[in-house]
């Protein structure tokens, strides 16, 4: 398995192409080709992504993965020699929106699998269409919720909140950061963190001293901000995932607020430097080793997987990929590998039952490894902790 796992994955360059396992003797190696199947009809896998609203700025980059990966994909000769086709809906980060074009794409009856959605109220709102289809979802979103509240369906590929809140105290602890003003969005991804941290704080020397929240689209959070300056906390915590998150750290500076920021995986994204400008220095968060790819360690797997891939986007938008440009990625890869082992024919109950069976899967978020019980499948091994330095991110120094 890990062979046809690395064929798809590594094929570019011949620095990429050395990495590449040999076929031979792979107990997962695909079926022959039925030559009765009409080899141009595509395998269809649906997409419902942010592309507008508030998380526009995670959906834009998994909409350009998922096109650059599709194109190589069938260069390299698709799935059992059919292309593959990502028919992609915006769910303009709304929920009903996400379950609207999910019904819409699921009407069609040719869809294998779905993607998404971007946001985790979209991801939650969609399973009774996902349910009622019998297709198997990977999410690209990062709510505990998602796999938690668990349905043989559903997978995900971003790092739970259940793995990043634990990480994100440890770090807080060392520091000597306990007493948290805790701000936060509205949104499935907020309101699922903040229960985490909760529950997480619980019989420790950490204590809650102000709880703020802001909704989608707010502007200005200084009246929420004096409030937490008032509880006198150590740290602000801040948990969202929206373009709000700018506006949060540029109040904090305009308030002079004299105490750190501390985010979540959500805001690993040019889009919040770029949106805080100076007042993005010195905010630190925790997520995925793509925006410093060296973390990975230079002469791993991992490493040729996420260089490969960055270089290749790179070339392609003018720009580097970030972390929701690589939840994108692993989705789309455990989809089609397990297409891949599977014989001609397979239905979306056999896809799913080979999507669980994912183990050792060198992804950019991590090496995932799915079970029946565990639809998430990364570890705390999978993050590390950035700060912003100079407009741009570094690993924190621990």
């Amino acid at each position: 398995m890990a062979a046809s796992r690395t064929r798809l994955a590594l094929v570019v360059t011949v620095a990429v192409a050395m990495v590449i396992v040999s076929l031979s003797g792979c107990a997962a190696e695909s079926e022959p080709v039925d030559d009765s199947v009409d080899v141009t009809e595509p395998y269809r896998i649906g997409a419902v992504l942010s592309l507008t609203g508030t998380f526009a700025g995670l959906g834009e980059p998994e909409k350009k993965t998922i096109d650059m990966e599709v194109e190589r994909i069938n260069d390299a000769g698709g799935v059992h020699g059919r292309p593959i086709e990502v028919l992609i809906e915006d769910d303009a980060t709304d929920a009903e929106t996400a379950v609207a074009v999910t019904t819409r794409l699921l009407e069609r009856g040719d869809i294998v699998a779905i993607i998404g959605a971007t946001g985790t109220g979209g991801t939650m709102a969609m399973r009774q269409e996902i349910v009622r289809a019998g297709i198997p979802q990977v999410s690209v979103a990062g709510g505990t919720v998602i796999t938690a509240d668990f349905h043989p369906l559903v997978f995900q590929t971003p790092w739970s909140n259940s793995l990043v809140v634990p990480f994100t105290l440890r770090y807080l602890e060392e520091q000597g950061f306990y007493k948290i003003g805790l701000i936060s969005d509205t949104g499935g991804f907020g309101k699922d963190g903040v229960e985490v941290i909760k529950e997480a704080i619980e019989g420790t020397d950490f204590e809650l001293v102000a709880e703020e929240s802001f909704n989608p689209g707010d502007t200005d959070m200084t009246a929420q901000l004096t409030l937490i300056r008032a509880a006198d906390a150590d740290v602000v915590v801040l948990w969202s995932a929206g373009r709000e998150a700018a506006t949060v750290a540029k109040n904090m500076a305009q308030l002079d607020f004299g105490i750190p920021l501390v985010g979540s995986h959500g805001n690993a994204r040019i889009e919040f430097i770029e949106g805080a400008g100076e007042a993005a220095e010195d905010f630190v968060f925790a997520a995925g080793k793509i925006l410093v790819p060296e973390a990975y360690g230079e002469d791993s797997e991992e490493y040729a997987v996420a260089t490969d891939f960055i270089e290749r986007y790179t070339e392609r938008y003018g720009e580097a990929p970030d972390t929701f440009a690589g939840h994108a990625y692993d989705s789309l890869y455990i989809i089609v590998e397990a297409m891949q082992r599977l014989p001609e024919g397979f239905s979306p109950e056999d896809l799913r039952d080979e999507i669980e069976k994912t183990t050792g899967f060198v992804g950019i978020g991590g090496t995932f490894n799915y079970s029946e019980t565990d639809h998430n499948g990364l570890t705390e091994d999978d993050l590390v902790m950035y700060r912003v330095s100079g407009g741009r991110w570094v690993l924190e120094e621990r």
